[in-house]
């Protein structure tokens, strides 16, 4: 009786283990985010956030603009983000130097 029953129980532990392994496998991996080049909360609109801004800022402005985020980014990068923050900052020195080709003087 004992042994009979301790089967069952291998029995149904083994189901248990063969319905959570096919739960597990169902499971798609999490998808990773990209904070530095394409931010999720920056694509909400039917326009990129940078692209509004560069728009309705004249040019001087827009250059402010991506000065002061690249300060901020070099200022902050040790106490906060680490490398995610120095990568930041180039991302917007690289939309600095490549402002359509336009004179930046």
């Amino acid at each position: 009786m004992i042994n009979s029953q301790w089967k069952k129980l291998i029995a149904e532990e083994e189901a248990f283990k063969e319905t959570v392994l096919a739960e597990h496998n169902r499971i798609e991996p999490p998808v990773t985010t990209d904070n530095v080049n394409n931010p999720p909360h920056y694509g909400k609109g039917k326009i990129e956030c940078i692209d509004y801004i560069e728009d309705f800022l004249t040019k001087e402005e827009y250059i402010g603009y991506l000065r002061g985020n690249i300060a901020k980014y070099l200022h902050r990068w040790r106490y906060k983000n680490k490398q995610e923050d120095l990568l930041k900052s180039q991302w917007y020195l690289d939309r600095l130097i490549h402002m359509d080709g336009k004179d930046t003087t």
